[in-house]
């Protein structure tokens, strides 16, 4: 066989058998096609439909004055079905599709009316049956769409495909933005009170079946969620006062822009509850703003400093180790502390001024002596410190408060046992607020309970949850302590803290004539890491205590961190703060210390007194009912069956005059007269005011009044 032959015979088998394997593939095709297509067929349709998760509504989040804080609204994507069954008509569809358009850009003038009737006809070219129109509709947004042209032409008909998504919205913005938190699937519990109650908020996800379409998209196949309705979450009703979270973020801001500090924060405690009316957290941005970024309240764990000596010197006085009268050698200043193997100094003490020579417990407080302290500390338990630490132990301040919200931090008192525990120096500086932490929230805590006659209780953020505005669990304070020191301690405890503001440190800034407060300042100096306290100079100023003192309603902690600008002394760097808040609250606050209404009973034998305001109006009052005036003053008894009497307010001017138990308009009347500006709430007659009578208040002051 000559090589020719020999390579046509190759060709020949080679090109047999690619044309028996061709025959073979399209045999395959047509059986799969005709024999066995409509097996393949209703597979295909079973692996082309799948369940996707539909999302539950997550519950509202309210204040404790039922202001909204946190809600879900609706958000939808619109697709849309290009080839849907009234507009396969070509006719249909491009007689209309300019008007579509044309509404589209009305509503979205983002696009033009030629852009979205080109995106329009180039999908109907592609047959596309999932086109996305828009994302982010609003609910209104998508009942004007429905009424479009060719969307008119029903659920199935006009090829609208509507998605619905859940968009979670604060409507007061930055407001106890932190407190009220997130939930974040990459954060371990979630943040602030989204997390710590996404269980009850979250509710449970539905299903809704989807089926695959052209280009492997899945498309709902039904609009509703008929396969298993997801079931909304709960809502939870916080403890937080719009109003007052408010006013302290404002005051706390204010302040931090003037004296550029790292950061601030402010929490306003209701004594008796625990319940946490107001929380504030602000860090400064390398830009120079303020910004919700860290909850410091509750996470931020440091020395606290002077605030820290109400322990100190509570454990004492319950220990019956000193009384207020005391003494001890403030040293003039400056005390150093001997290390007795070398006698080299090893701790020096030092007080912001020269306190003098001998100074009582009482003063050293008001003064906010460190040298004072320590020495009376170091005096009591020198012999033995551990009892000076179970004492603080006994005041759970090693504890943590085991809060509603995630994040506390973690404090720490070091005992004798501790690897860090220093023989010379940890007990004197522990006395005055070193070498120990605390969060802000811990150390109100501690103060809440003196001013709650010892009562320890847990801070509350939640007071409880509802579903469909049915109450499915009520939250009670958690009692930490019943009584954490003796009656006669903690009343010693409350003078000292009185007298702080009354002729120590809170004096010039805190002290003022309406009503009594009761805390401490405290300033620390701030460790620069492992350098410690010598390489920089910078300070945590706060003030810490209660109002109205003699009947603790409201207990409150301001800490600031490294002041820039202008003294890093606590009084005029958390005071201000401390102040304008309380100021407010106690304005605002009917239930502080206001006298209740007097009480008239009505009889056939005696006439009611009326409260002396408009004397024209009473006068005509008097002359179209034809009864006799009788004019008398407050301390002057009458006969007031002949007529009625009307009592004679007098009041010293730049005073608030009386004005409970008079009618609205009289009350307006007098308050107008005096110079203030009157606020009402209620109706009825005023049964109170926030401003006393008889206290002295400039004049365009406002004073509420509230009628029932």
């Amino acid at each position: 066989m000559s090589i020719r032959t020999n390579i046509l015979f190759r060709v020949y088998i080679a090109f047999g058998l690619i044309l028996l394997l061709s025959l073979a593939v399209i045999m395959q095709l047509y059986n799969l096609q005709h024999i066995q297509g409509e097996k393949w067929r209703n597979m295909a349709s079973k692996s082309s439909t799948k369940y996707e998760t539909i999302e539950a509504v997550r519950g509202n989040i309210y204040s404790v004055d039922g202001s909204l804080l946190a809600t879900s609204v609706p958000e939808y994507e619109l697709h849309m079905d290009m080839l849907a069954g009234k507009i396969a008509d070509d006719q249909v569809f491009f007689s209309k599709v300019d008007s579509l358009a044309a509404e589209l850009s009305k509503l979205y003038p983002d696009k033009s009316q030629r852009d979205y009737s080109r995106l329009l006809r180039e999908a109907r070219k592609e047959k596309l049956r999932y086109q996305l129109i828009r994302r982010r509709v609003t609910f209104n947004e998508l009942k004007k769409i429905r009424n479009f042209p060719i969307f008119n032409l029903g659920k199935y008909g006009g090829g609208l495909i509507v998605e619905q998504k859940n968009k979670r919205i604060l409507p007061f913005k930055s407001l106890a933005a932190r407190t009220i938190g997130y939930k974040n699937e990459n954060v371990a519990n979630g943040v602030g009170l989204e997390g710590a109650y996404a269980k009850h908020i979250s509710g449970e996800d539905g299903k809704r079946l989807m089926q695959r379409i052209a280009g492997g998209v899945y498309v709902p196949v039904n609009d509703e969620d008929d396969e298993e309705q997801a079931k909304n979450g709960a809502d939870i009703i916080s403890t937080i006062d719009v109003n007052y979270q408010d006013l302290a973020q404002k005051a706390l801001k204010k302040q931090l822009d003037s004296i550029q500090a790292d950061f601030g924060t402010v929490v306003l405690m209701e004594v008796a509850t625990g319940e946490i009316r107001a929380i504030a957290n602000f860090t400064r941005t390398p830009e120079g703003e303020y910004k919700e970024q860290m909850n410091y309240a509750i996470a931020a764990s440091a020395e606290p400093g002077s605030t820290f000596k109400l322990a100190s010197y509570l454990a004492m006085l319950d220990d019956k180790k000193i009384d207020t009268s005391s003494t001890v050698d403030a040293a003039h200043g400056t005390f150093q502390v001997i290390n007795p193997r070398n006698g080299r100094v090893a701790l020096k003490i030092r007080d912001t001024e020269d306190h003098g020579g001998l100074i009582s417990a009482k003063r050293a407080l008001e003064e906010s002596s460190n040298i004072a302290v320590a020495r009376f500390v170091n005096r009591a338990y020198a012999d033995n410190p551990q009892a000076f630490i179970d004492k603080l132990y006994s005041f759970h301040l090693h504890e943590r408060n085991q809060l509603q919200i995630p994040g506390e931090g973690k404090p720490r008192i070091k005992n004798t046992k501790s690897e860090d525990w220093n023989k010379i120096q940890s007990l004197w500086q522990i006395a005055y607020g070193y070498e120990s932490k605390l969060t802000p929230l811990q150390m109100l805590t501690f103060y809440n309970a003196v001013a709650n006659n010892g009562k320890m209780i847990s801070p509350m953020f939640v007071r409880e949850i509802r579903r469909m505005g049915n109450t499915v669990e009520r939250f009670q304070a958690r009692v930490i302590n019943p009584k954490i020191a003796s009656d006669e301690a903690l009343a010693k405890a409350r003078g000292m803290l009185e007298g702080v503001v009354l002729e120590g440190t809170g004096k010039l800034i805190i002290k003022n004539k309406l009503y009594s407060v009761a805390g401490k300042t405290g300033t620390a100096q701030i460790a620069d890491g492992a350098r410690g306290y010598g390489s920089k100079t910078s300070h945590q100023a706060s003030f810490c205590g209660y109002f109205p003192a003699d009947k603790p309603k409201y207990s409150m902690i301001v800490v600031i961190s490294n002041p820039r600008v202008g003294s890093h002394l606590a009084a005029w760097v958390a005071g201000p703060v401390f102040r304008k808040i309380a100021d407010r609250v106690y304005a605002n606050d009917m239930g502080i210390n206001q006298q209740p209404a007097p009480v008239h009973f009505v009889g056939n034998t005696t006439l009611p007194k009326v409260k002396h305001g408009n004397v024209k109006a009473l006068k005509l009052v008097h002359e179209k009912l034809g009864v006799k005036p009788l004019y008398a003053s407050a301390n002057t008894g009458i006969d007031t069956s002949a007529g009625i009497a009307f009592e004679d307010i007098k009041y010293k001017q730049g005073t608030v005059p009386p004005v409970t138990g008079m009618s609205l308009s009289d009350a307006l009347f007098t308050l107008g007269n005096a110079g203030y500006k009157a606020v009402a709430r209620g109706s009825g007659a005023v049964a109170s005011q926030s401003v006393p009578a008889g206290n002295a208040l400039r004049k365009g002051s406002k004073i509420i009044i509230e009628l029932r």
